[in-house]
């Protein structure tokens, strides 16, 4: 008979024997087979392991985070810098609307004299670049899957490289639009990839800091188009649409090397059954200190731990395409992170994407249009900062709630001077744009990326943030769609009053939060799994205790042959002194 003690520091003596218990519920299955009694030993060991690296981790102070996992960080931020490119290239085209020289050069001339882009034209080009991502978002789950992370960045970035000289020398609107679908495609990648990686290279304690870094990177790049077109906003020459063009080739390369040098996701190695390149990988996470004299103990642990939980999803759902998030429990997971990034898009946020054209339609000269629009870039800036702070006091749930209910009193506010001819409400309205801005990046705009990398599976992670962008991308079709008719002085006409209609979006997304969306701050992936699997509901999930990894519930799941291909697998990888308060006997 097997005996196996968990043992008390302070009273050696004492013991608690499992077995016996173990033995009962799984007499059937083990009682008549005696080779079993090492291998329950040795899975034990597992789940010993993985429950003490849960503790570890949960109470691990941000300090110790970034002391244990510095390279974490180092790599993650240098993945996520790829979408500083995207953010570039999308105000870049919205902006351009408004430079004269680009109107001269691809528009009509319109009733008051003036050249400008077409409704349509306008539509149709916004519409290409998403189009291109949701082609390219599907087409990066599986490439993913097959070669990793890291070699479909790297492909990516080299399209992008290529992708850029059909814009550089398009000659017409139509080359534009094929420049635009080509480059969403690689985009795609950028925008799931990156996050998936950040979630998955660091502990729970430094997670919203690299997944909302995502939204540093979409600002930075907002931030530095807007500049560049700043300094061209008066030139009536060429150049001043070609060189912010030219401008993205700068990126590529250095970020090819980053990513080429960074080490690939443990996760993704443990899932396709690649456990020493997992440990490799994990290794070169994290540095050595003196909390973690032999780092080589907690990498076995974290290895462990990523095995047992991708079998207990395993075990949930089998499969790993695009139609498992839509089976069972991860139906509601992949629907969650779908609507949170779809209210990205559906709340206002169009009105900052055309904010130098918006700006220019509430009476604003073009200077100030532009001067106007860096200083909201450099609000979004300090606000995605700003929500590092406020997430060490709030939960996701409240700052993606209030947020919202925030950008619906503003919407309001927006509206109603919309209503306003005179240069103060114009004024004012701008204003109102800075403040919704800084709320946006304060609240919803950086949460989000943390949201939809917390509420899948790890199984299905990327496929379900896929998901999740593509309905956001469908969104920004339908923006693509009905604001240049919302804005344009030929069409519509709304002008400030358009803050009515993304109001009502706002309100009703604050209404689908309270009644959908999980607190989901301080929890492990394996909390969030047992969470989802027991189907608590939403507003339970912060007061709800969690029991994971338990060894008696994961054995009956795999039966004799998983838990011996199971152990196979990890052997080696544990029991090897990470959890010093357990001992084994036969």
């Amino acid at each position: 008979m097997l005996n196996v003690h968990m043992e008390n520091v302070e009273d050696p003596k004492s013991g608690i024997d499992f077995v016996t218990e173990i033995d009962k519920k799984h007499t059937s299955e083990f009682a008549n087979n005696p080779e079993m009694d090492d291998y329950i030993a040795k899975f034990l060991g597992l789940s010993s392991d993985a429950q003490a690296n849960e503790s570890q981790e949960k109470t691990m102070p941000l300090k110790e985070g970034l002391r244990t996992f510095p390279k974490a960080v180092l790599w993650s931020i240098i993945l996520s810098t790829a979408i500083v490119m995207e953010g570039y290239d999308v105000v870049l085209l919205g902006s351009f609307y408004a430079l004269p020289a680009f109107s001269k050069k691809y528009g009509v001339l319109s009733k008051d004299g003036t050249y400008t882009i077409e409704a349509k034209w306008q539509t149709g080009l916004s519409m290409c670049t998403n189009v291109g991502e949701i082609i390219g978002l599907f087409a990066a789950g599986i490439i993913a899957d097959r070669i990793g992370y890291r070699w479909t960045l790297i492909g990516s970035l080299m399209l992008v490289i290529g992708f850029i000289f059909i814009l550089f020398f398009a000659k017409d609107l139509a080359m534009l639009a094929v420049g635009e679908i080509l480059l969403g495609m690689p985009w795609g990648a950028f925008q799931t990839l990156t996050v998936s990686y950040a979630s998955e290279v660091c502990p729970l304690v430094l997670r919203f800091y690299l997944t909302t870094y995502v939204n540093i990177c979409w600002i930075l790049g907002q931030l530095i188009a807007s500049g560049v077109l700043k300094s061209y906003a008066g030139s009536a020459s060429k150049w001043a649409y070609k060189v912010p063009f030219a401008l993205q080739w700068m990126w590529p390369i250095p970020i090819m090397i980053g990513i080429y040098l960074a080490p690939e996701s443990p996760w993704w190695l443990v899932k396709k059954g690649r456990i020493d390149e997992a440990k490799v990988s994990l290794g070169r996470l994290i540095s050595e200190n003196e909390n973690i004299p032999d780092k080589s103990i907690l990498v076995d642990a974290m290895t462990a731990k990523i095995q047992l939980a991708n079998e207990e999803e395993a075990a949930l759902v089998a499969g790993i395409s695009y139609f498992d998030c839509f089976k069972g429990g991860n139906w509601r997971r992949t629907r969650i992170g779908a609507m949170v990034w779809t209210l990205q898009n559906l709340t206002g946020s169009a009105l900052m994407g055309y904010s130098t054209f918006f700006y220019e339609q509430a009476g604003l000269s073009t200077s100030n249009s532009f001067t106007f629009t860096i200083v909201q870039y450099v609000l979004g800036l300090i606000g995605t900062v700003g929500s590092w702070f406020v997430s060490r006091k709030v939960g996701r749930f409240k700052i993606y709630f209030f947020g919202l209910s925030a950008q619906t009193i503003l919407l309001i506010l927006v509206g109603v001077l919309g209503c306003l001819n005179s240069k103060g409400a114009s004024w004012g309205i701008g204003t109102l744009l800075l403040v919704f801005t800084f709320t946006y990046d304060l609240t919803i705009g950086p949460v989000c990326y943390c949201l939809v990398a917390e509420i899948p599976s790890a199984r299905l992670r990327t496929k379900s943030i896929i998901i999740s962008r593509n309905v956001y991308n469908v969104a920004g079709i339908f923006n693509a769609v009905i604001m240049p008719y919302m804005l344009n002085t030929d069409a519509w006409n709304w002008k400030a009053k358009t803050g009515f209609f993304w109001a009502g979006f706002a309100f009703l997304g604050a209404v689908w939060c309270w009644f959908e969306l999980p607190e989901t701050k301080g929890r492990t992936f394996a909390e969030l799994d047992t969470l989802f699997k027991n189907k608590v509901k939403a507003r339970d999930f912060a007061k709800t205790e969690v029991v994971t990894f338990d060894a008696q519930e994961m054995m009956e799941r795999l039966g004799e042959d998983g838990l011996k291909k199971m152990v196979h697998e990890t052997e080696g990888a544990t029991t090897s002194g990470y959890d010093k308060e357990r001992e084994f006997s036969p």
